[in-house]
């Protein structure tokens, strides 16, 4: 069957990007440059206003690897991220959950009410971010590394096409990273970060619990940990496998605990007792 010239033309700049990828990086595996000459082969197959290179690591803090933003927007995106944000960051999640290495769109990955949450509204609309994509890959060491593409302001969208020509260098970003990264987890703090983990929990659960223990049950834990991440009452309920009156229940019997009335309120505790305990 005969190849229409469309899809010759596709497979041409595909072919393209990912030569002019291996070109321009390989030869700065090892060195400082390599980020920037990563992120500038990435921007020469399709635009974006900023990147952000950080590396997760079991529960300890993340390190920035490498951005792109000014010193204001660094406070932002970096300085304030770190604080304590990362944790309900749906590619952070991701990472923890393991997901395929690959090119993700924030809202193919994100909590079905993500943009109803309080860590949207209270942090993530201080980005001006139009859209973010990211680069979910996991190292040899058991660092995962994210690297994330962004449009702001009067950007547009990523569109399907620019998404598929950034897809098709996901195995050479991988290999590339690979080496490049290969020794990063000896960056990471010996300490542990002063919350504790557990193989049967998941690392907001396991903070959610450090925080506020033993005021509040394991399953009021499970539920608190969701809502902070974005998550319906309805998809708490089919995670949990419990009806959606009695995570209400719970949710009513937490904000009672904690003297507290609605969702902004436990984010903005939650995130004043996390700055505390990373001090």
């Amino acid at each position: 069957m005969a190849t229409s010239p469309r899809e010759i033309k596709k497979t041409d700049l595909g072919n393209a990007a990912r030569i002019s990828l291996l070109s321009q990086c390989i030869d700065s595996i090892g060195i400082d440059k390599f980020s920037g000459s990563l992120v500038s082969a990435l921007k020469s197959i399709t635009d974006f206003d900023y990147s952000v290179c950080f590396a997760y690591y079991q529960n300890e803090k993340p390190i920035c690897l490498y951005h792109t933003f000014s010193p204001a927007r660094r406070v932002v995106f970096v300085d304030d991220y770190l604080k304590g944000p990362y944790l309900l960051d749906p590619f952070f999640k991701a990472c923890s959950r393991k997901v395929d290495t690959g090119l993700y769109r924030l809202r193919d990955i994100a909590p079905d009410r993500f943009y109803q949450s309080e860590y949207y509204r209270s942090y993530y609309v201080q980005t001006g971010l139009t859209e973010e994509i990211s680069y979910t890959l996991f190292l040899l060491n058991g660092v995962a590394v994210v690297i994330s593409l962004m449009r702001s302001g009067d950007s547009s969208r990523f569109t399907a096409r620019e998404f598929r020509l950034l897809e098709s260098v996901v195995p050479i970003v991988d290999s590339l990273a690979q080496r490049h990264w290969q020794d990063v987890h000896n960056r990471f703090e010996a300490e542990p970060s002063g919350l504790e983990t557990g193989d049967h929990r998941t690392i907001i659960e396991n903070t959610v619990s450090a925080l506020f223990s033993p005021r509040i049950t394991p399953r009021e834990t499970q539920v608190v940990a969701q809502v902070l991440e974005g998550h319906s009452s309805e998809s708490i309920a089919r995670s949990l496998g419990i009806s959606v009156g009695t995570v209400r229940i719970h949710r009513r019997n937490v904000y009672g605990k904690l003297q507290i009335s609605s969702q902004q309120e436990l984010f903005s505790i939650f995130f004043q007792k996390i700055k505390t305990v990373r001090k």
